[in-house]
Parts: structure tokens; sequence; C-alpha cells
């Protein structure tokens, strides 16, 4: 079954953005391969799949103007096959401010959301999707030096939690619509350090002054999705036994999140100060009264005790994940300093359960358009750390030079592979190697005619013979077994090679274009913008009604 990929679905929405400019996209996918690091703190600790997506989005406003950066989303799916389910973090959205209005930022993440919730275009036959999102604003996410821009103008901490609150409403309203009643969809926030009345009206004050576009039918909650089970979590299949209930099955952990750094603190937080020592070992003791055959059997005994207490204390929880329940958990996040710092943070998650059409397609193969991780890594080490973007002028050189790059990693460096190693075998055997018993004797060197030997001296024996004689007395290392892998590529967690990065590949599936001339919408007021976590419209400031005050007319004696 053949699905829209993601550059195209995300092409499709930019099409009807209103407006006259031209977009260009950079999509880059890397293939599956093994994490450990979404739930470290299980056991067993469940098999995970792990992909890196980048998307960079650049603008023209004529086809003689320069690119420039407008939006880049930065995310990581994550695959468990044993429960069926995909978990998409939203780790970064940013805007550099340089797009004409509106801004493509919501609906390129909104469109992007979609494609991985609409199970006609999911890319991974998994039935059930967790969308993770943590909202704290800041002025700049993956653009550097972008705040110094006079065009840019992030959103304030409440207004940018409503922002995401509203986009993943209108996302869910719209899977609603295509995916019908055999769907399960749920909707969670958070917003610690304040109460459900408070959060409820921080952020129903603000939606009430921007457009409130789909409303989903499915509510808000505000809780945690941990403690219900009509969509299965992704550890949810692990059997544990009465006794070794452990937080570390609900909360997943991502890069720069406080539920990581909150999780870790827990795992190793212990009863006393500081860490605890090592048990201390009892020594072995030996009686001459038993035999020595009664002290191996003790000893063997001891050994298995021991053993069996190691392995049931490394299946035991670390630290105090086993006493924290995910409500507490949560209860003591609203006491963390990065949540309640002064300014208001959000956790957002969707749960969508699809049923999904079967597929015989290897979901850990990779796919078409798909390329290798160190590029998506390199560049975005790139884009953090070799370009900034404080004006037009250079963040249209930083375009410029950037999408230059991607596309010749894309057509001129090929994926990174062992040569396979010979093995010692194959090396060259010591018996074959000049003996020293074939240099040639002294009796043959050039002497004085003075010096001669009247009888020729003893020659040491041939290495064939005197290896039949001594050498096979010896003890030798048996020979290495001939067992080599077509491949070394085959030994990789994945068991596929690295995907192959061509022109073609850039050009069918990583780069793309579209010229958009739609109508602009009526002039609203709408303080909530089209930004993200960068958002790059301008904030209205609130009108302020004065009232006057009547005074009290004094009371004249007469």
């Amino acid at each position: 079954m053949s699905r829209t990929a993601l550059r195209d679905a995300l092409l499709n929405a930019l099409s009807t953005h209103p407006g006259t400019r031209h977009f260009h996209l950079h999509v880059l996918v890397s293939a599956p391969r093994k994490h450990s690091g979404l739930f470290p703190y299980a056991i067993p600790r469940p098999k995970v799949y792990l992909q890196d997506i980048l998307v960079l989005l650049s603008e023209q406003k004529t086809e003689d103007a320069p690119r420039v950066f407008v939006t880049g989303i930065e995310a990581y799916l994550y695959h468990v096959p044993a429960t069926g389910c995909l978990v998409l973090n939203v780790s970064k959205l940013d805007s550099t401010g340089q797009a004409a209005v509106p801004s493509p930022t919501a609906t390129l993440i909104r469109a992007f959301i979609l494609h991985y919730g609409d199970p006609t275009t999911r890319p991974i036959n998994a039935p059930h999707l967790w969308v993770h999102l943590f909202a704290r604003a800041q002025n700049q996410y993956m653009f550097p030096n972008s705040s110094e821009y006079s065009g840019k103008h992030p959103l304030s901490d409440v207004k940018l939690c409503a922002w995401w609150k509203r986009t993943l409403g209108n996302v869910a309203a719209e899977l609603e619509s295509k995916v019908g009643k055999d769907s399960k969809m749920k909707l969670y926030y958070v917003l610690p350090g304040l109460t459900e009345p408070e959060a409820t009206q921080s952020l129903h004050a603000t939606l009430l002054a921007s457009s409130a576009g789909k409303i989903p039918s499915v509510p808000w909650l505000y809780t945690h999705p941990y403690s219900q089970t009509e969509i299965p979590l992704p550890c949810s299949d692990v059997e544990v036994e009465e006794g070794r209930e452990n937080l570390g099955f609900f909360i997943p952990s991502f890069d720069d999140d406080p539920k990581s750094r909150f999780i870790d603190e827990i795992a190793h937080t212990t009863d006393a100060e500081g860490v605890k020592s090592p048990q201390r070992k009892r020594a072995r003791t030996f009686t001459r009264t038993k035999s020595t055959r009664d002290e191996v059997l003790f000893h063997d005994a001891s050994d298995e005790r021991s053993k069996d207490a190691e392995k049931d204390t490394d299946q035991r929880p670390q630290g105090e994940l086993g006493k924290v329940s995910p409500n507490e958990f949560w209860e003591r996040m609203s006491f963390r300093q990065e949540c309640i710092s002064g300014a208001v943070t959000g956790f957002f998650v969707m749960g969508v359960s699809t049923p999904m059409p079967a597929e015989t397609a290897d979901p850990l193969a990779p796919q078409a358009g798909q390329v290798s991780a160190q590029i998506i890594k390199r560049v975005n080490a790139s884009l953090l750390t070799g370009y900034e973007f404080p004006d037009f002028d250079r963040a249209a050189k930083a375009t410029e030079s950037l999408e230059s790059a991607i596309k010749g990693l894309c057509e001129g460096v090929s994926p990174i592979s062992l040569a396979p190693m010979k093995p010692l075998s194959s090396a060259k055997p010591r018996s074959s190697a000049k003996p020293l018993s074939s240099a040639k004797p002294l009796s043959s060197a050039k002497a004085t005619s003075s010096v001669k030997s009247a009888q020729p001296r003893d020659k040491t024996p041939e290495p064939e013979t005197l290896s039949t004689h001594v050498y096979d007395s010896l003890p030798k290392t048996p020979p290495r077994r001939h067992l080599r892998l077509d491949d070394t590529v085959l030994a990789s967690p994945s068991f596929f090679s690295e995907p192959e990065t061509s022109l073609d590949t850039y050009q069918s599936y990583i780069y793309g274009t579209v010229a958009v001339d739609n109508p602009l919408p009526p002039a609203k007021t709408d303080t909530l913008g089209t930004g993200g976590q960068g958002a790059d419209t301008r904030e209205e400031a609130p009108k302020i009604t004065v009232l006057t005050v009547r005074k009290k007319k004094k009371k004249t004696e007469k």
C-alpha cells in the first residue's frame, strides 16, 4: 500500500495557505534504528526504534527575491512493535519572523501532526499514536539570534500554551472528520503549578480573544494519560510481578524535557543521603569435620543463592521508582523549579487509536526518501552553531548556504560503512615465515684459509621434520571457524543497511516547492497569532478601560 510522503503532505497543506509567495521545503527523515532511551528504567526494557525528523521551510516573496527560512520543526518518532504504539515527540518548533503575513507556522505543524495521526498517511503500520509536546516560551529555539530581528514577536507563556491547545484541538477535529467513529481519541494537558480552574480560566480568556477554529467533540482532560486503559500505552503489555511496579513503565524520557530530569532524580534517590554502598559479602567458611565433597556442595549452593539474590536485586525498580505513582509524580512536578520559575509551562498529550490496514512490508526496513541519521545530525548541528538570523540579509545567506549543504550531502556523500575486516585465520601463519634455521650457517660463511674444518658441522633439521617430532606434542590454539557475514552492515541493530542518498532521492522525497496565490483572509484581531514556540506575530496591547469614580458629596451642616 503506497502512502503519501511527508514532503507531499506538507506541500499540499501549504498550497492552500493565504497569500502570494513561493514556499521551498526540505524534509529529512532518518531510517529506523534501535533506541534504549525512551523507557530507560523499565524492567524488562521494551524494544524501541527511533527516527529523527527535521523540517525546514523557506519562503520567497517573488521569483527574483532570495529565499529565507521562516519555520523549522524538530521531532522524533518512536516505534514500539510489541504494543503497536507510535510516540511522536515534537521537540522544537520555531520561526525566524521573516515570513509574510499570515505566517505558515500553524499550517505546517497542523499538517505535520495530521500526517502521522491519519491512518491512511501514517508511514508505519501501528494502530496507536501518542503525541507529546512540552510548551515553554522562549525567544528562539532553532534559529540562532532570530530574536534580534524586529519582526519576530514570540508569544508569552500563557498565550503559547493556549496556542498549542488550539492547534492540537484543530488537529483532533480534523482527524475525527476523517477516521469516523471507529477511532478513539483522548486529549490531555497539565500546566504545573496551576489548578484546573486556574488553568481553564487563564487559557479560556486567551482563547476567547482568538479565532476558535474547529472544536473537537473530545473534551480536554486536565490530567495525565497514564491512568486510562482505552488506548494502550507503549509499555502496557509488560507483565509486572507484584511488588515490582515501576514508574519507568509510564513516563517516557525525551531530550531536554523536565519529566526526564525528574524521573532521573527519582531513580537515583535512596533512603539515606548519598549513594548506598554495596552489600558486604559473607566470607566463605571451611570446616575440617566435613568432607571435601560436602564443602564443594555447600559453596555451590551459596553461589547459587547469591546469584539469585543479585538477579532479584537487578529486577527491582531503581531508587524510589517503585514507590512513586503517576499521580504523585505529576503532583510533585508542580513544585519543580523549571515549571514554577515565574513562567507558565504546559504538557500536552494527544492519543489516537485507529484500525490500520493489513500490511506485509517490514516496518523496520528503510523506506524511500529516508537518509542516514548522521546527515540529520550534521545539518542540525550546522544550523545551531554555524549560522545566524538577526536580519534579512544574514538570514538569506544562511538559508542559501544550508540548503546547498543539504543538497550536497544527499548528492555527493555516501553513507559511512566499515570495510569488512579480514579474519585472523587468513593471516600468514608463523610457520610459513622464514625460520631462523634457514639462515646461512656460520660454516658456510667466508673464513680465512688458515681456519678450515676438516669435517662439516651438523645442520639444524628442517622445519617439517622438527614439527613432526616436537610441535605436535605442544598445545595449540584451535583454528578459527570461517563464519563471515556477507556484509558487516548486516550486524547493525536494525538488520538493514543504511539508506543510500542520491540526487534522485533529494528531488523526489526531500526537497519540494509550491507557488501560492490565494486570497488573504478578512482582517480580524488574533492575539494568539499564527506562530508556534517562536511565534512571529505581534502581540497587541490589551485595551484598558478607565472608569471614573463618582465622588461622594459631603453633607453640609445647617
